[in-house]
């Protein structure tokens, strides 16, 4: 029988180790307009995200939105949205990514007091579809199938 590995790396996935952290998440490690930063992946966040305070790190255009952040404990918290960004988390890339930038004080707050190193964001269900995320536990690997590019037709003039 053929392995995971294989079966998706013949469907054009791309593999992205991953590091279990000692709060037991995951994270992984992701280029957002060719910046680097550290990622929890977590397939209940409805969106990705980054810290509202690392807008310029991340070369981030950005506007106030007026959705309301929840999560980990936090309630109502003010957010902004910045489109048109690029995601690269190992081989796979995205292009016209939305993010939602807002306070991620609770979450690192969270992670120091466990002892673990805070993070730039979070890697949400949205980027996880785009990609038809398969994430193998036992072996902290994630498996981002390749976007297709779309092809460019010939324009055929009359003349």
């Amino acid at each position: 029988m053929a392995s995971l590995k294989k079966v998706l790396r013949k469907k054009k996935y791309v593999r992205i180790k991953l590091k279990k952290i000692v709060t037991n998440h995951l994270e992984v490690t992701a280029k957002i307009n060719g910046v680097e930063g550290r990622f929890i992946l977590d397939t209940g966040a409805s969106n990705s995200c980054v810290g509202l305070d690392l807008k310029e790190f991340f070369k981030l255009t950005s506007e106030e939105s007026e959705i309301k952040a929840a999560g980990a404990g936090a309630t109502d918290m003010e957010t902004h949205k910045s489109e048109n960004n690029t995601i690269k988390i190992g081989g796979w890339k995205l292009n016209n990514c939305h993010l939602v930038l807002f306070n991620l004080m609770h979450v690192n707050t969270a992670l120091k007091q466990h002892n673990a190193d805070e993070v730039h964001g979070i890697i949400g269900a949205d980027v996880l579809e785009k990609g038809k995320a398969f994430i193998d536990y036992d072996k902290k690997v994630l498996y981002l199938k390749k976007v297709k590019k779309k092809k460019l037709r010939k324009l055929e003039l009359p003349f």
